[in-house]
């Protein structure tokens, strides 16, 4: 149904406030944003629990893309309507600007992967990452996957330095190899050791757990709370990647942070796209938890369609002040493929004395 999009999102209202979220497809999106159309945008977890729980079926990842899109706008358009940035809706700053680690930073030109984790680490970025998975090559050697990536980890660490690197496992390597591989990987001392397995059985990371000693990452294939609250609450992992708008937009990534705090448990939210980019900076900022982005690259990428978006700098990202999320969209560059002005109530779901919902 989709793969990460990063159709940008509408949200308009009759006194003319817009906000602006990121993702979704069509087919989602019209389901979820069917049942805003004449309610007060201000309620937005009322409306998140209306489209999560509206249908027969609980959202699922796909779906949660749709939604997730749709409360970064709402979040957006309340910003703008109270003229704050989300991160002082969300407390205020927490700290000053969010770390950052690179994922393919540009080598020096003729140089190794030693001098590039070395000149990533000199622009000002937290971590170098690297990657098991190569796209030119599609037929896995396990033996000899383990034993290049050990030698290139070697290498990793002698640019960056203890905690300056770190390694994505791609899901790719079956389990007795992604533990061989993190045992091996253990003196050298990554930042984190990302989806060493495969993400469906989420209590398989036990085993893993047991014979493994490196930061382990995990959860970027993830949606809501419940896809994470395992292996949060059984402390099997160090770090969650859940991100927006995957998880079900600001809404649901705060909770998921708040969980993850009770255990110790830092945040490094994968990237999917520079508007929802920007909307963590405004969730993270306003959180202590420790806190690590991924950029892509140098951070130097621009998007025509974005005159304003995150504030990037010295390999970090830092808050602003321009209400809502930040960002500016030019809607001249972009190519509208759905429009949802009809409202319709899905399944019609009950409530509690009080108003909040229960289920149908």
């Amino acid at each position: 149904m989709v793969n990460q999009s990063t159709n940008v999102v509408r949200i308009e209202t009759e006194r003319g406030l817009v906000g602006i979220g990121e993702g979704g497809e069509p087919r989602t999106m019209e389901e979820c944003a069917s049942m805003l159309i004449g309610l007060d945008p201000f309620r937005i977890d009322n409306l998140w629990q209306r489209m999560m729980r509206g249908y027969f079926y609980p959202a699922g990842r796909e779906k949660l893309h749709s939604l997730g899109a749709l409360d970064l706008a709402l979040w957006d358009l309340k910003g703008k309507a109270l003229d704050v940035p989300v991160w002082q809706l969300l407390g205020g700053k927490s700290r000053n600007h969010v770390e950052l680690y690179s994922t393919v930073f540009p080598a020096p030109r003729g140089g190794t992967l030693e001098d590039a984790a070395k000149a990533c680490r000199a622009a000002g970025f937290r971590t170098y990452r690297y990657a098991t998975d190569n796209p030119r090559e599609r037929v896995v050697d396990r033996f000899q996957l383990v034993r290049k990536m050990y030698d290139d980890c070697v290498l990793l660490q002698k640019g960056a330095g203890d905690g300056g690197w770190a390694i994505d496992f791609h899901t790719e390597l079956d389990q007795p190899d992604a533990i061989n591989l993190a045992t091996m990987l253990e003196p050298l001392h990554p930042y984190f050791c990302e989806d060493l397995i495969r993400s469906e059985n989420v209590a398989s990371y036990e085993h893993v757990r047991q014979r493994t000693r490196v930061p382990i990452a995990v959860g970027e294939q993830f949606g809501y709370k419940w896809d994470i609250n395992q292996l949060i609450e059984r402390e099997l992992i160090d770090y969650a990647r859940v991100t927006l708008p995957n998880v079900g937009g600001i809404t649901e990534f705060m909770k998921v942070v708040a969980l993850a705090e009770t255990h110790y448990i830092g945040m490094i939210p994968h990237f999917t796209g520079p508007i929802s980019e920007a909307a963590l900076v405004n969730c993270l900022i306003a959180t202590s938890t420790t806190a690590l982005m991924e950029m892509l690259g140098d951070g130097s990428r621009t998007w025509p369609y974005l005159p304003k978006v995150y504030d990037f700098k010295e390999g970090k990202l830092w808050p602003n002040d321009r209400p809502g999320l930040g960002v500016t969209v030019d809607t001249s560059r972009l190519t509208q493929i759905g429009n949802y002005d009809t409202y319709r109530a899905g399944m019609l779901m009950n409530q509690r004395p009080d108003g909040s919902f229960t289920n149908w």
